[in-house]
C-alpha cells in the first residue's frame, strides 16, 4: 500500500495556526488533503498532528488523524524524518503492509495531482531511496553575497566574481511540497539530499515556500493564476 502522512502541528509560531488558516477559501491543510485524493494513488491518507482543531480539519477533508503526535516531536526542533518516521511505524504497528511514503506538507496549495503520481513513479522506477520536489535558485547561488557588519558586501564565492551566470553551475533547492521514500528509508533516517534521492524538477513559478507573512501574501496573489494556468 501507498501511505501519505500530512505533518502538521498546532504550534506555529511565524504564521500562527497557519496549518488550517483560510487560505484562498478553504483551511491551507485541504488543498493538500484534496490533491492527494485526486492523484488516486494513496490507500490511507493520515494526519500526524499534537492538535485537535487541525485533527478535526483534517478528518472533515477526508483525511484520518488516528493518534496525536508526542510533545517531543511537535516542538520547533523536531525534523520532518523524525515526525514521518514516528507515523510510518505506527501505521506498521497496525499491520499496514506499506511500500511507500509519501510526506505531504500541509502548506503546499500549489501542488497537482500530476507531480504526486510522477514523484511516485520516479521513486519506484529506481532504486532511490526519495524522490522530492525541487526547483532551481531563482539567481546563482555562486554570486551570492552577504552584507558584512560595517556595512560593506562579502561575496561567498569569490572566485567565481568574474565568471558569466550561464557558465556557473546549475543549483537546486527544495521546492517544499513533497518527499516520497520508502518505508525503510524514512525509519532509518537515511540523509533527503543525498546520492540515492532524486529530484522531481518543478517550474520555479509553480514554487512557494510558505513560512513568513510575505510568503503567505505572495502565495495568495500567485494561487488564481497558477489555478489559471492548470486549467489551460
Amino acid at each position: 500500500m501507498n501511505l501519505c502522512i500530512i505533518p502538521a502541528r498546532g504550534g506555529s509560531k511565524r504564521i500562527p495556526r497557519k496549518n488550517i488558516k483560510e487560505f484562498a477559501g478553504k483551511p491551507m491543510i485541504v488543498w493538500s488533503i484534496e490533491a492527494a485524493w485526486e492523484s488516486g494513488v494513496f490507500d490511507q491518507i493520515i494526519v500526524s498532528t499534537d492538535d485537535d482543531e487541525i485533527a478535526a480539519v483534517a478528518s472533515s477533508a477526508g483525511a484520518q488523524a488516528p493518534f496525536r503526535r508526542p510533545g517531543y516531536l511537535s516542538d520547533d526542533h523536531a525534523g520532518t524524518t523524525e515526525v514521518i518516521a514516528h507515523a510510518t511505524n505506527w501505521a506498521q504497528n497496525k499491520g499496514w503492509r506499506i511500500d511507500a511514503v509519501c510526506c505531504l506538507y500541509a502548506t503546499a496549495p500549489f501542488v497537482r495531482a500530476a507531480d504526486i503520481n510522477a514523484g511516485l513513479e520516479t521513486l519506484l522506477e529506481g532504486h532511490w531511496d526519495f524522490c522530492f520536489t525541487a526547483t532551481e535558485f531563482a539567481s546563482p547561488i555562486f554570486r551570492a553575497f552577504t552584507q558584512r557588519q560595517e556595512g560593506g558586501v562579502e561575496m561567498f564565492f569569490p572566485e567565481h566574481f568574474k565568471e558569466r551566470s550561464q557558465d556557473l553551475p546549475e543549483a537546486l533547492h527544495d521546492a517544499g511540497q513533497f518527499y516520497w521514500g520508502r518505508p525503510e528509508a524514512w525509519l532509518q533516517h537515511r540523509i533527503m539530499f543525498g546520492p540515492k534521492s532524486k529530484p522531481l524538477i518543478l517550474p520555479r513559478w509553480r514554487v512557494q515556500d510558505i513560512d513568513t507573512e510575505d510568503d503567505w501574501k505572495r502565495a495568495e496573489l500567485l494561487k488564481p493564476v497558477i489555478d489559471r494556468q492548470h486549467d489551460i
